[in-house]
């Protein structure tokens, strides 16, 4: 496995990054979208092995591949698991071309001052270790934004970098996601602060490191241009955040450089119901939208 060709792929490649890593908070509203609801699993394994099975649908489907999707974010328990006989990462690489991530945060803080951050990242280590002799290419971790207040902002932003680093040191590829939430009233304000302190830290990262940043879809169009264009940046993501896939479609197609990483958006009109055929188009009309989104800029 070439970590030169992975990093190559995710600094050029058409398409966008699958996220495929519900964890335990959000993995029920999931799977109630997917048509199974909580009557159908006794506890948390039960749980995870049903969000196992869809994961692996996805992926295992004949449009999942490296043509669309460069990438796939995966969940502590995926990458231990397999899919199509292999472990995760290798299948996801080795079978379908797809640079394999791993969600690392361990869920938010309570608010404070507009943000919630990340909890302690307990076995931080010992993780990216396991990551790395897994195959993993990168992380991925999510903190929260609230509000227009620049000390949360600031703080939010200087916890993902100062984990970043330490990922780096490993020598995999931090996802960093200080996710606006859309709802909020002054998110336009919130973006101006939140590019500031990003480019504020890009500026100070030591030579030859890079990150990649997974943010909201702005509300002024190609405001995070300046980040994409960044000498200390692989790639700029979107998360679809809440909104529909047409929503999140249409308003990354505006947005040039950017490039889809959505969970949500990508597995809506899935269902557990549905046969292989349906599934498998379904899934490929789906992966096509946000491709051609993700490549219209």
């Amino acid at each position: 496995m070439s970590r030169q060709e992975q990093a190559q792929r995710m600094r050029t490649a058409k398409g966008f990054i699958a996220a495929l890593d519900q964890s335990g908070g959000s993995t029920p509203k999931a799977l109630g979208l997917y048509g199974i609801g909580p009557e159908a699993y006794a506890d948390e394994a039960e749980m995870f092995r049903l969000i196992h099975e869809m994961r692996a649908r996805i992926a295992t489907a004949p449009a999942f591949d490296g043509s669309k999707v460069i990438g796939a974010i995966l969940f502590e328990r995926t990458m231990d698991d397999t899919i199509g006989g292999k472990p995760s990462a290798r299948f996801l690489w080795e079978e379908r071309g797809v640079v394999p991530f791993l969600k690392v945060d361990q869920g938010l803080q309570d608010a404070n001052d507009g943000v919630k951050l990340m909890k302690p990242i307990a076995g931080l280590d010992a993780l990216l270790k396991r990551a790395n002799d897994a195959g993993i290419f990168g992380t991925k971790m999510r903190s929260v934004i609230d509000a227009a207040s620049r000390p949360g902002i600031a703080a939010n932003v200087t916890q993902q970098f100062d984990i970043a680093g330490q990922i780096l040191d490993r020598g995999l590829m931090p996802i960093i996601e200080p996710e606006v939430t859309i709802s909020i009233a002054d998110k336009a304000a919130a973006e101006d602060i939140l590019r500031e302190e990003i480019l504020r830290h890009l500026d100070a990262l030591p030579a030859g490191r890079q990150v990649i940043l997974k943010l909201t879809l702005p509300s002024t169009d190609n405001h995070y241009k300046p980040l994409i264009d960044h000498p200390k940046v692989m790639r700029v993501v979107a998360l679809s955040g809440g909104y529909s896939r047409d929503q999140a479609n249409a308003l990354l197609a505006r947005n040039t450089g950017m490039i889809a990483s959505f969970s949500r958006a990508l597995t809506e009109g899935l269902s557990v119901r549905q046969d292989d055929a349906t599934f498998n188009r379904t899934i490929a009309t789906t992966i096509q939208s946000i491709c051609e989104a993700s490549n219209a800029g």
